[in-house]
């Protein structure tokens, strides 16, 4: 029956259609709406307090969704109801722009604890990958329609933590292959931070918004080699940067003179203070959410340096730990990196895909 469920939502073309789930716990299916925000919060909170506790979705990252102009609610969103009206199961598939080497259709969702093991998932899965490949499809013909020719490869990506192990199981039934690990990394700070010498022509300052066009086109460089990534669209962008969790005086820049005597942002730690996380993780912190070093420019301590300054600056707030994620198999050597730095391994979340 699963093969069957996953084989009938292919189709040719742009014309792919996701067939509407259809499972005894959910009295009615349709779109999200700005209206279900709170609804939506509340229900990302239970499952993610199930499945990853440390790292609880907010409020205003699922109302920051619906701002994006590539996310159309009514195709790329699905909310099964109980008949009491409460949130059983939710799925959306976005799919960013900016596709230079790669498409991405990205699932998000989940069904509430409430409501598992009853093929619940199983039946939104199957929604969520015939919408993700009619969007790729979408892609393709768009591509094909500009350059006359095959676009570019095109993933559908899905994403949990290792102790989710309903997602795991169904992903694997459902054929998606496991692809990557991402290794979650927390550093006290009541242990001693190293000093680290800057290059000469490099200094650190804060993140400031004067820089935010700069800092967005060094991220691009620095990601551009990072597995699954493209570059960020300037609202993607400017949304990540306006959070109400974003800290600029936390986030670090490592800036150098050309020698035309203007200045580049060659590094940079993007973090963030979620203080809804701080009861589930039992101690305060933060989270660099992004630390990259422009090529050309890696190898001369300047990713170490922009580390020990947000730890430093951390401290200085009276935080306790900082946490961050890394790909496993990063060639960039960052896990070794943070190890170096007093980084310690704790949970991994796994990476997904199916490639058409």
């Amino acid at each position: 029956m699963e093969g069957q469920s996953r084989r009938s939502m292919r189709g040719t073309g742009s014309s792919t259609v996701a067939a509407m789930p259809v499972h005894r716990d959910v009295a009615q299916w349709r779109p999200a709406t700005t209206d279900d925000v709170d609804a939506l919060w509340r229900f990302a909170r239970a499952v993610g307090k199930a499945d990853h506790p440390h790292h609880l979705t907010t409020r205003e990252g699922i109302e920051r969704n619906f701002a994006l102009s590539h996310f159309e609610p009514e195709r790329d969103s699905l909310i099964g109801f109980t008949r009491e009206g409460t949130i059983a199961a939710m799925g959306m598939v976005i799919c960013p722009p900016n596709h230079e080497t790669l498409a991405r259709s990205i699932l998000i969702g989940g069904v509430h604890p409430s409501h598992r093991g009853r093929g619940l998932g199983r039946e939104l899965l199957t929604w969520q990958l015939g919408r993700a490949e009619a969007q790729l499809a979408a892609v393709q013909a768009e591509g094909a329609r500009w350059s006359g020719t095959a676009t570019v490869p095109r993933w559908i990506l899905a994403f949990t933590h290792e102790t989710a192990w309903r997602s795991v199981r169904l992903f694997r039934r459902m054929g998606l292959h496991l692809v990557r690990y991402f290794q979650s990394l927390e550093r006290r700070l009541d242990e001693p931070v190293p000093g680290i010498a800057l290059p000469p022509g490099v200094r650190l300052v804060p993140y400031s918004a004067d820089l935010s066009r700069a800092t967005h086109a060094a991220r691009d460089s620095a990601f551009r080699d990072h597995w699954g990534s493209q570059p960020m669209s300037e609202e993607a962008w400017d949304s990540f940067v306006s959070t109400g969790t974003f800290r600029a005086d936390l986030s670090m820049l490592a800036v150098a003179t050309t020698p035309e005597g203007t200045d580049q942002v060659v590094g940079f730690t993007m973090a963030s203070v979620n203080r809804d996380n701080w009861a589930h993780q039992g101690y305060t912190g933060s989270h660099v959410d992004l630390v990259g070093v422009v090529e050309g420019w890696r190898g001369r301590q300047i990713a170490r340096a922009l580390l020990a300054a947000h730890l430093e600056a951390a401290r200085a707030e009276g935080l306790e730990r900082v946490s961050l994620i890394v790909d496993s198999e990063s060639e960039t050597g960052a896990l070794n990196l943070y190890r170096g730095m007093g980084f310690t391994p704790t949970t991994r979340r796994l990476a997904f895909t199916v490639e058409l």
